[in-house]
């Protein structure tokens, strides 16, 4: 599917559902799960928030977090700081996570819109329960991730990913079967020119 496909059907999914006000959008790494947030959001007047801004902090990249399944994020904090908040509809902030000095930045404020749409890896993550009212898996095919994250973040980084991140994220969709409990699964395909997978930030670790 071209981006403009992928946008158009996750839209066709929201419209559909009355009421919508929260959207998750997990799956893979360089998938154009960013993209497709920015494009749904503005289509929708919905804020936008990226799970990247979750990251572990170094204090707790320990290995017994690191070993856990879905681990790698602080869905701790997310849970406390953005989703308590955004199921109560009042407004809120939280400090994202600054990938360039690998700590919290300055807090960012978040007035409350009708939507909003949360992407990013371990956004479906089952310590959340089911607070969406729109679930969507966002994949590609592994060849295509690989020629994304090597043109997006050079071959340095790319090694990190295949050998770190990438796994991380596999076991994590494999042990909570994410694809069968999303609304629509959307593939995305090798576009030239679509800017898929451009906006996502890696940890300086």
């Amino acid at each position: 599917m071209t981006m403009a496909e992928m946008t158009d059907a996750a839209l066709a999914l929201v419209r559909a559902r009355a009421g919508c006000r929260l959207i998750a959008i997990d799956g893979m790494c360089g998938s154009g799960k960013s993209t497709l947030g920015q494009r749904l959001a503005e289509a929708l007047g919905g804020n936008l928030l990226h799970m990247d801004d979750f990251f572990l902090t170094a204090a707790q990249r320990t290995p017994e977090r690191l070993a856990q399944v879905g681990g790698n994020v602080d869905y701790e904090r997310f849970e406390r700081t953005v989703l308590r908040p955004l199921l109560a509809g009042v407004a809120f902030s939280y400090r994202p996570f600054d990938c360039a000095k690998g700590a919290l930045a300055a807090a960012v404020q978040v007035a409350p819109r009708p939507v909003t749409v949360v992407e990013g890896a371990y956004s479906l993550h089952p310590y959340f329960a089911d607070p969406w009212d729109v679930r969507l898996f966002v994949e590609t095919p592994p060849d295509v991730q690989q020629a994304r994250i090597l043109a997006r973040n050079g071959a340095k980084m790319l090694d990190r990913f295949v050998r770190e991140w990438i796994p991380m994220e596999n076991q994590y969709f494999s042990q909570y079967a994410l694809r069968n409990h999303c609304d629509r699964v959307l593939t995305s395909g090798d576009e030239a020119g679509e800017n898929i997978g451009s906006c996502a930030r890696i940890p300086q670790y």
